[in-house]
């Protein structure tokens, strides 16, 4: 039929939808011959069993979709590192079908970020990239899954080669000692993270019953995650391969040893080992007030303040206590403990148990970063 507008138009049945309903697809052209062409590609896309129906839907729809899978899996802070993804993906193909997306699409985002993150005003991380692809790629995957796509755009997509790497770092020797010398209720999951190499979110659900002194072993057994910024414990750690016992140096045995309660004390009404002040289980932000006070205590105790011309008196000077030292996050503890164990000799495949990682390439990368280095 030809429209008002010129075009010409044609439909195509395909077939009785899951209301019961005929669905059709209309296609366009501004002659009979590109409505024909129009059409045998919809047929052909039929032909390999492709939803002519649900192709439609926008990259928007099925990114949705991918993030409320999300939601359910991930703990908070990782679904917020998705979502930054995805709303980069979405400010240029939001409203773009999923069946008009070509690698080049992902490929520009990609391009553009590397030269410049609007967040930072600098180029963007190689991780950051990274995690924009697997994002890209993820979504697609829903779709293909579906059968709304045939191939994934985003498995040819390029991170540049020169794209800076943000690497954690271990820390020192002297900022281990900083650690072990200086009390503090961050001190305990510092001690573990340190020498056990266990998550932040293995840490704080761990309970004393988790931990046999005597063998000196800990289970992590259960993780937790963040559901409306409330902790919720989950009977299975991130992966299964996260599910482990971990075998501990008798420095963090015996310091685990002095601040265990009294038996008795120890199961009602807080068994864990890393409680919040009020005893209860940490949420993130709680986790994060703790870890910066932390901070805070280490930088009055051991930054130099020789260029200021003063010490300052306490933590709480009036006239702010500059920070001295280079902060550590808890991952970088995680990273130490790697470290440590690639100092030692531990193999690859044992140190991959330690860590609870899924994939042996991911300690490989680890131990391949630190040969570099060593």
């Amino acid at each position: 039929k030809k429209r008002p507008d010129g075009r010409y138009s044609r439909q195509i049945y395909l077939g009785i939808g899951p209301d019961g309903k005929r669905k059709y697809k209309t296609v366009y052209g501004a002659t009979p011959k590109e409505v024909d062409d129009a059409l045998l590609e919809v047929k052909l896309r039929m032909k390999k069993g492709l939803d002519v129906a649900a192709e439609m839907d926008t990259f928007g729809d099925w990114a949705e979709r991918w993030l409320a899978i999300k939601r359910q899996e991930v703990a908070e802070k990782q679904y917020r590192c998705y979502k930054a993804s995805t709303d980069y993906l979405l400010n240029r193909l939001g409203h773009t079908p999923i069946s008009k997306v070509r690698s080049c699409d992902i490929q520009d985002i990609v391009t553009a970020l590397a030269r410049k993150n609007p967040h930072t005003n600098k180029p963007s991380s190689k991780k950051v990239l990274s995690d924009l692809r697997m994002t890209a790629g993820q979504i697609c995957k829903i779709a293909i899954a579906n059968r709304a796509l045939d191939y994934n755009p985003a498995e040819s997509v390029i991170i540049p080669s020169d794209a800076p790497k943000k690497t954690r770092r271990a820390l020192t020797d002297e900022e281990r000692r900083w650690i072990e010398d200086t009390p503090h209720r961050a001190q305990v999951p510092a001690m573990i993270m340190l020498y056990a190499g266990l998550r932040r979110g293995e840490v704080i659900p761990l309970t004393w019953s988790d931990i046999d002194l005597d063998a000196r072993t800990i289970r992590v057994c259960k993780a937790v995650k963040m559901v409306d910024g409330r902790p919720v414990v989950k009977p299975v750690t991130k992966t299964a391969a996260g599910m482990r016992t971990v075998d501990i140096p008798v420095i963090l045995a015996d310091f685990l040893r002095s601040k265990k309660p009294p038996s008795g004390k120890v199961l009602e009404p807080h068994p864990l080992v890393c409680p919040s002040a009020s005893g209860a289980m940490m949420t993130d932000s709680a986790f994060d007030r703790m870890w910066e006070s932390y901070l805070t205590d280490l930088n009055f105790k051991y930054g130099d303040f020789s260029g200021l011309g003063r010490q300052p008196k306490s933590k709480y000077d009036p006239g702010g206590v500059p920070m001295r030292i280079e902060p550590f996050t808890a991952h970088c503890l995680r990273h130490t403990y790697a470290s440590m164990l690639y100092k030692a000799g531990v193999d690859v495949l044992t140190a991959k148990a330690q860590l609870g990682h899924a994939d042996v390439k991911t300690t490989l990368q680890i131990y391949t970063h630190l040969d570099s280095q060593y």
